[in-house]
């Protein structure tokens, strides 16, 4: 073998050992910057930048879906709620009204007919409102099932009717059927979709009172971050204060100082607008139903004549759930002054119902109908419409109150979705114009 041939065999060629060599040198090259300070400023940099934009995109974020979930609760599950309340209330009417109409007996008044109509017309509307409503499978056939029972009903009552005015003793049976319906299959449907539309609003409440904690921390840890960059700097390079990163933390600060304000003032309307909206709302529209409720009984004891203890049990039970509901209520809640006229004329309705029964014992029925229907303004109808008028005027009271602290609440954090856009991104220029000096350095 020639000693050309040698050289060849033994030496790699010249483009293969330039590549290894490149690469030792890139690799020693890597190593050494990245344990150079440039390096270090520029790790340091990238950091922060990540925890700004990060925690202005959090912000912002969870700033957006609070807002669109009380904007919601206005648009979509208060008015849900009231036409659910609505509804129930409507049906516990009519069929009070119906019971009272064959009191008097053959062609009832037409106050107390029209009474009648203008509740079931409430109620047929209040199912048409509540089917434009995208709701769950559960919900979807609860009102299925009291739109279809409507009618049947409604069918029932005028049977019943047909039969009270031909004088027919078979009429109050029929009136008794329907108000079985109403009150074993229509109301209960009613009540459990008037509970889960008044649960949308609770769960809505619920979950804006909880601190939005990722909307908190990722601003306090930049701001952490920011100063102990800051000390970093100091203790490498020996300068008091970087301008743009002591800018960069005082953005970051506002930004944390305007979450934690904001979402307090919000989280404090969306509170009031709970103890002084929703919860008095849901005891007054209960005491109107327990209202609607003993009047139903009160007239239907009247129209079977009936001698048993039941249908006092009934009304007994439900005014006593009334009264305490009505002397429970605070008296510094809205609609305050309205409760106070709905227990005044309680006090009256029972006297009269007391009356009524008086009357019965001694076998005077025209009498004890005249208290339980009369229009005299001390008997049992104008006291109820007292009591009903009432509890209708504090709920509107309450409600008010809980939409304006509602509405409240939401603009409370009108502006700081983009304001947390506009800071982080301000921070982020800051940080960059503040470790720029320190990079033109190494040049």
């Amino acid at each position: 073998m020639t000693r050309t041939e040698e050289s060849t065999v033994s030496e790699p060629s010249s483009p293969a050992a330039a590549a290894v060599w490149r690469e030792r040198l890139a690799t020693t090259e890597l190593r050494s910057f990245a344990r150079s300070s440039p390096a270090k400023l520029i790790a340091v940099g990238l950091i922060l930048l990540a925890l700004c934009l990060t925690a202005g995109l959090v912000t912002a974020a969870a700033v957006t879906t609070r807002q669109h979930a009380l904007d919601d609760l206005l648009g979509e599950s208060e008015p849900d709620a009231y036409s659910a309340q609505r509804l129930y209330t409507s049906l516990s009417v009519a069929d009070a009204s119906a019971g009272t109409a064959f009191i008097s007996g053959g062609l009832e008044p037409k106050t107390v007919r029209d009474r009648y109509n203008q509740a079931v017309g409430e109620a047929a509307a209040e199912l048409v409102t509540q089917s434009n409503r995208s709701d769950g499978d559960a919900d979807t056939q609860l009102r299925s099932g009291i739109a279809t029972g409507l009618p049947v009903y409604t069918g029932i009552i005028e049977t019943a009717r047909a039969n009270n005015r031909g004088g027919q003793p078979v009429g109050a049976a029929y009136l008794s059927e329907a108000s079985n319906l109403m009150q074993g299959t229509l109301l209960p449907k009613a009540q459990e979709l008037q509970e889960h539309r008044s649960a949308a609003i609770a769960a809505t409440q619920r979950n804006h009172v909880r601190p939005p904690w990722a909307a908190i921390l990722l601003p306090l840890l930049a701001v952490a971050a920011l100063a102990g960059a800051q000390l970093y700097l100091f203790r490498r390079w020996h300068r008091v204060l970087n301008l743009g990163l002591l800018l960069a933390t005082a953005t970051m600060v506002v930004l944390l100082g305007w979450t934690v304000v904001a979402g307090f003032i919000s989280a404090v309307d969306t509170t009031h607008a709970r103890d002084a909206g929703s919860v008095p709302t849901a005891a007054l529209t209960q005491s109107r139903i327990l209202a609607q409720q003993a009047r139903t009984a009160e007239t239907l004891k009247l129209v079977r004549r009936d001698t048993s203890a039941d249908y006092d049990r009934t009304y007994d039970q439900a005014i006593e759930k009334l009264r305490n509901i009505l002397s429970g209520y605070g008296s510094q809640q809205p609609g305050a002054s309205e409760v106070k006229t709905a227990a005044a004329a309680l006090d009256r309705w029972r006297a009269a119902h007391q009356r009524m029964n008086d009357a019965l014992t001694k076998g005077d029925f025209l009498g004890a109908a005249a208290v339980a229907t009369g229009p005299g303004a001390n008997e049992a109808t104008a006291q109820t419409d007292a009591l009903d008028r009432a509890l209708g005027d504090g709920i509107a009271e309450t409600r008010n109150t809980l939409r304006a602290s509602t509405s409240h609440a939401s603009r409370a954090l009108d502006l700081l979705g983009p304001g947390a856009l506009v800071l982080s991104t301000a921070a982020a220029v800051l940080i960059a114009a503040g470790l720029w000096p320190r990079l033109r350095e190494y040049r």
